[in-house]
């Protein structure tokens, strides 16, 4: 039987908590979310003034990662570039701002921000990221 790594409870704060100090710094009103591998949401925090869709959007993006053992930007990038086909893809989401967390070589999930331009959202979750991969 193979093993792999996994995300518990404390990585998604230690996730959540460099994310959101990393807005903050920037005055940036926004939702993060941490979902495992196979998108279910793990945790999420909103910080004030984040507008409530920026919860659903943040999850929708995380999940998308997860799912897609990649950046959600690639899912936007591939229907800008002509594959319109895809918008009918069974998956909400494929907007920047979701970023998968990779360990061993394993996607063993994924953070989801919303609130900002969508590059910012990714520059958010990969701050958050680099908090676990560094401990």
């Amino acid at each position: 039987m193979k093993s792999k790594p996994y995300l518990c409870l404390e990585d998604a704060h230690r996730i959540i908590a460099a994310a959101m100090a990393h807005a903050q710094s920037r005055k940036w009103a926004v939702t993060i979310c941490v979902c495992d591998d196979g998108g279910h949401l793990l945790m999420l925090e909103r910080a004030d003034g984040a507008p409530p869709f920026t919860a659903k959007m943040a999850v929708a993006k995380g999940t998308a990662a997860a799912l897609g053992r990649r950046e959600s930007k690639a899912f936007e990038d591939s229907i800008n570039q002509g594959r319109t086909a895809f918008v009918t893809a069974p998956l909400e989401g494929m907007l920047e701002g979701g970023v998968p967390i990779t360990v061993e070589g394993h996607v063993i999930g994924a953070v989801g921000v919303s609130g900002v331009k969508s590059s910012e959202d990714a520059e958010i979750a990969r701050a958050g990221i680099a908090a676990l991969t560094a401990a």
